[in-house]
């Protein structure tokens, strides 16, 4: 049976994020998006199986190979970058983690008025200022947080950040904590900005410390991807 200490998996990893979340006195509910990219199938059946409802994929192609193969209803979050020519792919998703420019996000919102009902997305910040990473620059947040608010086919859900992967623990707070502030920035603004994805397999816990609310775990619930 593949994946078969998931369940393990899960109870410990759970466990871990009560603690964190208790620690970082946040007060915040914690969901688990399970990172299928590489994997077939059979790892959104087994995720489902074992209480998860949440599926993350970076790769729309992919992503779309999978629903036509899995009939256990997930929400499938898009979570890699998306191009521009691609927007129209949004109907098929839940929700999308990378909105990480304005034309993205104009794209973006044409599809929502096009189907009468806005894309849930989460604003993708580059806290850290990666030259090898999308997204908007914390500075930039208050003055794009005020232009979205006029774009009606997209819900700002909340804030999407990814750390550096050599960032030790005082980088991996001051990256988290400046996506805390963003997500601030958002609700001044008045958007329904509630959601804060960061922390993947190697920083989960200080992530949930520092409030996160959706956590992209791949490798830590279903091993190593292939290449």
């Amino acid at each position: 049976m593949p994946f078969s200490d998931l369940a393990d998996r899960v109870r410990e990893i759970r466990a871990r994020i009560d603690a964190a979340a208790e620690r970082g006195g946040h007060g915040q509910a914690v969901r688990i998006v399970a990172v299928t990219k590489t994997h077939g199938p059979e790892a959104v059946d087994a995720a489902w199986q074992v209480g998860l409802q949440d599926v993350g994929e970076n790769r729309v192609q992919e992503a779309t190979r999978k629903m036509e193969l899995v009939r256990t209803p997930v929400r499938w979050h898009l979570i890699g970058h998306l191009q521009r020519n691609k927007a129209s792919s949004l109907t098929r998703f839940d929700m999308l983690h990378s909105l990480d420019s304005t034309r993205l996000a104009d794209a973006v919102h044409a599809v929502g008025l096009e189907r009468e009902r806005p894309v849930d997305a989460l604003l993708q910040v580059n806290v850290a200022g990666e030259a090898t990473k999308g997204g908007f620059p914390l500075a930039d947040v208050p003055v794009e947080a005020e232009r979205l608010t006029r774009l009606h086919g997209l819900r700002v859900a909340g804030v999407m950040t990814m750390a550096p992967l050599d960032a030790d623990e005082r980088m991996l707070r001051a990256v988290f904590g400046g996506a805390r502030r963003a997500r601030e920035l958002l609700l001044a603004a008045g958007h329904p900005a509630t959601e804060l994805s960061m922390g993947m397999s190697n920083d989960y816990e200080i992530a949930v410390e520092e409030g996160a609310t959706l956590v992209r775990l791949g490798t830590v619930l279903f091993g190593s991807r292939a290449a």
